[in-house]
């Protein structure tokens, strides 16, 4: 399940991919089905495994072309191991509602991405987000729990702060809010739940079966109820007089 709209967020083969706070490894693996050279991070050692033995599996499968790689390694957002324009992508999915310093993390980004470079950011949208965190404080109050709920002007103009340039927005997961609100309303913890368990087999359904009907009413719900904000954004050319500048 893809939060990255790649229609939107073009990838060529070749190009070098930072996954960062990659988790289970969705999109890296997408990545590098499509040709790229991958890096997935992430600090908990035990989701990076698993990450780099999905990785060995495509490789022995034959699911990646010619030319494409992947790595998967721990390492910490606020310092990355990597030089300058290390990368010609990066991207960052449902992690900076979790780290306090999250301005630290963008410009980190930043640093390593080339100029004319790309960024895909997604978190939490607001609205649904607020509903869970009003129903339940054990859906955030916990250990490595979201801290904040983004509104999208603030998240494009912290993008903006950065120096990037926002190119897009949109959203994703209309049908995965009301399986949250749902355990939220009957425990987080709580996956008894006659319409939790209900839920969660139509979501299940969804995802491997992608019915015409569920795609044609999440495309309709996203705007409305998505549970994902997506913004994309470029990193810019530094302008010519400011290049000569830094040059001497």
């Amino acid at each position: 399940m893809l939060t990255v709209d790649f229609s939107r967020f073009p990838l060529a083969p070749g190009d070098r991919v930072l996954d960062l706070g990659c988790g289970a490894g969705r999109h890296a693996f997408e990545c590098y089905r499509r040709g790229a050279r991958v890096v997935a991070l992430d600090r908990n050692g035990e989701e990076i495994r698993e990450v780099a033995k999905w990785f060995a599996a495509m490789k022995e499968a034959g699911e990646a072309p010619a030319g494409a790689t992947a790595t998967a390694m721990e390492g910490d957002a606020l310092a990355l191991p990597f030089p300058d324009e290390s990368f010609d992508v990066v991207i960052i999915s449902e992690v900076m509602e979790h780290i306090p310093d999250d301005k630290g993390v963008l410009a980190e980004m930043v640093r390593v991405l080339r100029p004319g470079g790309r960024i895909a950011i997604t978190v939490p949208r607001y609205g649904p987000e607020k509903v869970c965190w009003t129903l339940s404080d054990a859906y955030h109050e916990v250990e490595g729990g979201h801290i904040r709920i983004y509104r999208a002007d603030e998240l494009l103009a912290k993008i903006r702060e950065a120096g990037l340039r926002p190119y897009g927005t949109h959203h994703a997961h209309a049908l995965h809010s009301p399986y949250w609100w749902l355990k939220c309303a009957f425990g987080v913890d709580n996956d008894k739940a006659l319409p939790v368990r209900a839920y969660h087999k139509l979501l299940v359904w969804d995802i491997m079966k992608k019915p015409l009907a569920t795609r044609v009413a999440e495309r309709a719900l996203n705007p409305v109820i998505g549970k994902s904000f997506v913004a994309y954004a470029t990193k810019p050319h530094l302008p010519r007089a400011e290049a000569e500048a830094d040059a001497t």
